[in-house]
C-alpha cells in the first residue's frame, strides 16, 4: 500500500534538556486509519504538530506522498493536503457553521457564500455529516462543532486529517457516528491518524497501532494481531494489569445528602436544576453527563465553591451517631474548621488545584499553612509529604521544588490527587481525574480510588469514559442539561443505556 506520509529519523529537542522525539522513523499509509499511542509525555503530539507545520523538526526528513516535505508552517500543511483537529475547536462562536468554513479561503479567493454552502453540503453528503450549515456555533453540541472542523479541513482539500482526542467528550452514539464519518473517509482513500488512550476504541477502528515510548518510536502493529495488554505492554514496557477491581460496599452509611440544588451561572444560565441524590460510604458514585451539564457545579457547590439558589440542600452526615450538619452557605474554610475532612480534586489542574509556580513542597503546604504555632510556616511536614507522594505514585519530576507546571499532565494529577488523598478525606470528590492521561498512569488512579473506597470513604467520581465509569462505579448519576435524569446500578447498566440518558431527559428521575 503507498504511504500518504513518512517520517525519516525525526527528532525534535526544546531546549537543552528535554527530547520529545527523538529518531522517529514511521509511515502513515493512504487508505489507513492508525491509531498513535503512549504514555503521556511520549511525544505523539508533538510529533504530529510538526506533520501539521506548528513545529518544525531539528532532524530528520518528512515525505507527503514519497516527496521531500518542507512544513514550516500550518499553510505550509494545508497546500500538501494536511489538516489536523485539536482538541479546542477554532471557531467563531456567533458565526454560522457555513461562515466558519468560509474564513479559511485562502487570499483572492471569491467570498460567495452560497456556492461555499453548495460545496460544503456535497461534502456532508458525500461523507454522510449531520451538520446544519446555517447553525450558529454556539447552538451547537461538541458533537456538532468536531464534524464542523473536520468539514473544513476537507472543504479545504484535506487527504490527510490528525484528530487529537477525537472522543474525550463524545457519548458512544457520537462516537459511532464519528467512526462511520472516518470509515467513510478511509474508503475515499484518505488517511486518518488518531491521537487517543482509549484502547477499546483502538481495536475497532484502527488499521494499525503506532507506539512511542518516552519520544521513541517502539513499533507498529496490525490491529487485527493486536490485544490491548499488548499495546499496554509496548506502551509502558512492561505488563500492567487492565482490570479494574470493584469490591461490593460493606455496611455503606450515608455521607452527603443533596437535595433539591439549582446553580445559576454569572450569565444567568440554569446550570443545575432541582438535583437531588445520596453519597454513601465505602462506595464510589460516578456521574455521568455530556461535558458542560453541571458536574463542575455540582462538585463546586458540595465543595463551598458555588452560590446555590435559596431551597436546596447539602447535609453532611458524620461518622458516629452526630446529627446531619447543613453545608450549605459554608466556605471551604469553614467546612474545614467544622472538623469535615472533605477532598476536591478539580477539574482545572493547575488553576484551581495546584500553583503551577510552585514545586510539591509547597503545593502540599497549601493545605496545612495556617496550623503551625508560630508565624513561620512550618515546611518539614509539607516536604515529607511531597516525598511520599513522589515515591508512592512514581512521581516523574527532578526534585520536589521544582514548579510543578514543568511536569506532564499525568505527574502533575498524581500530585494532586496524592494530596487530596494524604489528607485522610471521608468524602472524596474527582473531576475529571484521568482526563488526557495514559493508561498506565489511569489505572493508578483507578486503583487509589478504590483504596479510598475499600477504607470507607464517599467517592464521587465525575468521569467521561463510559466503559471506566461501568467497571469503577458502584452507582452512577446521570445528568442531563442540568437535570438529574436516572441514577443506574453500575453493575447491570449499559453504555448504551447511560448514553441515551445523557442526551435525553426524561420525565421524573430517580432510580432506574
Amino acid at each position: 500500500m503507498e504511504n500518504a506520509i513518512e517520517l525519516r529519523h525525526i527528532t525534535k529537542t526544546f531546549g537543552k534538556k528535554v527530547t520529545a522525539n527523538k529518531d522517529v522513523s514511521l509511515e502513515v499509509r493512504k487508505g489507513e486509519i492508525l491509531s498513535l499511542l503512549g504514555e503521556n509525555g511520549s511525544g505523539k503530539t508533538t510529533l504530529m504538530n510538526m506533520i501539521a507545520g506548528i513545529y518544525y523538526p531539528d532532524e530528520g526528513e518528512i515525505l507527503v506522498n514519497g516527496q521531500p516535505a518542507e512544513i514550516r508552517s500550518p499553510k505550509d500543511a494545508f497546500d500538501l493536503g494536511i489538516a489536523m483537529i485539536h482538541q479546542h475547536f477554532k471557531l467563531v462562536d456567533v458565526f454560522t457553521a457555513v461562515e466558519n468554513i468560509a474564513l479559511g479561503l485562502e487570499k483572492g479567493q471569491k467570498y460567495d457564500l452560497k456556492e461555499i454552502r453548495k460545496k460544503a453540503g456535497e461534502i456532508c453528503r458525500k461523507y454522510h455529516f449531520d451538520l446544519n450549515l446555517d447553525q450558529k456555533i454556539y447552538e451547537m453540541s461538541v458533537s456538532q462543532k468536531q464534524t464542523l472542523e473536520i468539514v473544513k479541513a476537507l472543504f479545504r482539500g484535506a487527504d490527510i486529517l490528525i484528530l487529537d482526542e477525537p472522543t474525550a467528550v463524545l457519548t458512544p452514539q457520537e462516537t459511532e457516528k464519528l467512526f462511520d464519518v472516518l470509515r467513510n473517509m478511509r474508503k475515499d482513500n484518505k488517511s486518518v491518524v488518531l491521537i487517543t488512550h482509549k484502547l477499546r476504541e483502538v481495536m475497532e477502528i484502527s488499521n494499525r497501532v503506532a507506539i512511542l515510548r518516552k519520544g521513541e518510536y517502539v513499533g507498529t502493529v496490525e490491529t487485527k494481531d493486536a490485544t490491548e495488554s499488548l499495546l499496554t505492554e509496548m506502551m509502558v514496557g512492561q505488563k500492567v494489569e487492565l482490570n479494574i477491581r470493584r469490591s461490593t460496599p460493606e455496611n455503606p452509611l450515608k455521607r452527603l445528602e443533596i437535595r433539591n440544588l439549582s446553580v445559576t451561572s454569572r450569565e444567568g444560565i440554569k446550570v443545575l436544576d432541582n438535583i437531588s441524590f445520596d453519597v454513601y460510604s465505602g462506595e464510589i458514585l460516578g456521574i455521568a453527563g455530556i461535558s458542560g451539564n453541571g458536574q463542575k457545579e455540582l462538585l463546586e457547590a458540595v465543595a463551598g465553591l458555588q452560590t446555590v439558589e435559596e431551597g436546596g440542600s447539602i447535609k453532611y452526615y458524620p461518622e458516629g451517631r452526630g446529627g446531619a450538619m447543613q453545608l450549605l452557605g459554608m466556605t471551604p474554610r469553614k467546612i474545614r474548621d467544622a472538623g469535615i475532612h472533605l477532598s476536591f480534586v478539580p477539574e482545572d489542574r493547575l488553576g484551581m488545584g495546584l500553583v503551577g509556580s510552585m514545586g510539591m513542597t509547597d503545593n502540599m503546604m497549601l493545605k496545612s499553612y495556617d496550623s503551625g504555632k508560630s508565624f513561620l510556616t512550618d515546611r518539614k511536614g509539607p516536604r515529607e509529604l511531597a516525598e511520599k507522594v513522589k515515591e508512592e505514585l512514581g512521581v516523574v519530576t527532578p526534585g520536589i521544588n521544582t514548579p510543578v507546571s514543568r511536569l506532564s499532565g499525568g505527574n502533575v494529577q498524581k500530585v494532586l490527587v496524592g494530596r487530596e488523598i494524604a489528607a485522610n478525606p471521608v468524602v472524596l470528590m474527582t473531576a475529571y481525574a484521568v482526563r488526557g492521561l495514559d493508561i498506565n498512569t489511569s489505572y493508578t488512579i483507578y486503583n487509589l480510588l478504590n483504596e479510598q473506597k475499600e477504607r470507607g470513604v464517599a467517592v464521587i467520581y465525575v468521569g467521561e469514559d463510559l466503559d471506566v465509569l461501568l467497571d469503577l462505579c458502584d452507582r452512577i448519576l446521570v445528568l442531563c442539561g442540568g437535570k438529574e435524569n436516572g441514577v443506574l446500578d453500575g453493575r447491570a447498566a449499559t453504555k448504551e443505556q447511560v448514553g441515551l440518558l445523557m442526551t435525553n431527559l426524561k420525565k421524573g428521575g430517580g432510580e432506574a
